[in-house]
């Protein structure tokens, strides 16, 4: 009985001596380099689930990309800076106000991307015909199509996509596809869609696969975001949609009735190269394939208009939080409007700063979400904001279910936007590689409005006598959920 005693006392002694190690150990090494709120999250889970909170944090605790891929970024960075440091990427618009001209210089330093004049966009905004229009573009490929993804699916919707390729490919084009690994794994129509790419004769390649047994892992929820088309380096697509179905063909989706609403833009100019560029920088990172010699990166020509456009791509792979950078200038610097659609809006502290010091210097500001989420943790998390929007001043206009509004926009003023896969949240800031584009011109905005107010057509405008109506388990369950969002 004796020797029993001694034996439990011995294990509650080394039970207490690991917990004490974890907590010392979790204190040095949990807040090194990351966000206050990030690093207070992750203790709070470590101290009071500690096997779960470990767990978790050795899993996903690193908000990074593995050292190599990182590597990879910046040498590529240096190579397209340099690179395009003395070439002529068309006229620029006159009279850019010093805050553009300072933010497209932090764009330059984070991203590498140039400025260029000279270019035509047309958004398009109807789901159906967005990927109708991509494949016309594919038709006219005479050298290569680039496609890069997040969702890739070939379904009744996407047919038309998919054939376009197939008669290209058929005839010589070069069909190179990225499509993100997690996202599209066990989704319906995979295998089928990665038979068809390879019965097609294209190149493919997973992005960020998580295939330790192949050597192949980094964190397993970083995401590849980025939705973009290039055809020949002369016309490109870029914006929020996917290559779906409006469903993304989800039984609960179908059974909820649910459908995605999306912004793309259809871009003709120099700025194309700029797009083609992030291609094939991920295309690098995955295949460690330099294309740089086959294709050329920065060719110019010039577009059938006169809009002046910067790519902004960002993520895990670069040292700073580029489009969060971007977005905060951008509210900083407005002078009469912001007008946001975000389907996903999770503000960190700096952005939120932003956005209710902006409606405090007198700037209307709108802010258009969805009325019904698809993830339950994001949506209640963004609910949790709404109070504090509401009390600034902040319009928040509701997208109406059974409609999800997958848009990702920003207009400041009657001069600015931004349009592009980034949502405005703490994952698409530091976990998913995104790609944005800034873009100077009136005519562009005049585009921007006519969509805004087809958005506020549809949607309801929420009030704060509303929302203070809210039961207190939905107040509770949209705080919970804000705390997870910082785990990152």
């Amino acid at each position: 009985m004796i020797d029993v005693t001694i034996d439990a006392t011995w294990w509650v002694i080394v039970v207490f001596v690991v917990d004490i190690v974890i907590r010392v150990t979790a204190i040095i090494i949990v807040p090194r380099n990351r966000r206050p709120t990030a690093a207070m999250a992750w203790l709070l889970a470590i101290y009071f689930i500690p096997l779960v909170g470990v767990f978790l944090f050795l899993l996903i605790g690193n908000p990074r990309l593995p050292r190599k891929r990182r590597r990879k970024q910046r040498d590529i960075n240096e190579y397209i800076h340099d690179t395009s440091a003395s070439l002529d990427f068309g006229t620029l618009r006159p009279d850019a106000p010093d805050w553009f001209t300072s933010l497209v210089t932090l764009n330059r330093n984070l991203g590498a991307m140039p400025l260029a004049g000279d270019n035509g966009a047309t958004l398009i905004a109807d789901y159906q015909e967005s990927l109708d229009a991509m494949a016309d573009a594919i038709r006219e490929a005479t050298r290569y199509v680039h496609v890069e993804f997040y969702i890739l699916q070939s379904d009744a919707a996407t047919d038309n996509f998919f054939r376009a390729l197939e008669e290209v490919a058929a005839r010589g084009v070069v069909v190179r596809v990225l499509l993100d690994h997690w996202a599209n794994r066990g989704k319906p129509f995979y295998k089928q869609t990665l038979r068809r790419l390879d019965a097609m004769g294209a190149h493919w390649k997973l992005m960020l696969p998580v295939q330790p047994l192949k050597g192949k892992y980094q964190r397993p929820d970083l995401r590849n975001h980025r939705k973009l088309l290039v055809v020949d380096g002369r016309v490109a697509f870029t914006g929020s949609q996917n290559v779906t179905d409006s469903t993304y063909n989800l039984p609960k989706n179908i059974k909820r009735g649910l459908h995605w609403v999306d912004l793309m833009a259809r871009i003709e100019g120099p700025v194309v190269a700029s797009i083609n560029a992030v291609f094939l920088t991920d295309w690098y990172s995955e295949t460690d394939e330099i294309l740089t010699d086959e294709i050329d990166l920065f060719s110019v020509e010039s577009g059938p208009g006169d809009l002046d456009c910067q790519i902004i791509p960002s993520g895990p792979g670069f040292e700073f939080q580029n489009n969060l950078k971007l977005f905060a200038g951008l509210l900083y610097a407005a002078q009469s409007k912001i007008i946001i659609v975000s389907p996903y809006f999770v503000p960190d502290e700096a952005l939120l700063l932003a956005v209710t010091t902006a409606c405090q210097r007198g700037i209307h500001v709108e802010l258009f979400v969805s009325e019904e989420g698809d993830q339950a943790l994001v949506y209640h998390a963004q609910r949790s904001y709404y109070e504090a929007l509401l009390r600034a001043g902040v319009k928040i206009w509701m997208y109406q279910k059974p409609y999800i509004l997958h848009s990702k926009s920003m207009t400041i003023d009657d001069e600015v936007a931004i349009i592009g896969s980034s949502n405005m949240d703490m994952r698409s800031f530091g976990l998913n590689m995104e790609i944005s584009m800034l873009v100077r011109g009136e005519e562009f905005i005049d585009e921007m409005r006519k969509v805004e107010a087809t958005y506020r057509s549809l949607s309801r405008e929420l009030t704060l006598e509303e929302w203070m109506r809210q039961p207190l388990r939905s107040t509770v369950l949209d705080n919970l959920a804000r705390l997870t969002s910082a785990l990152q």
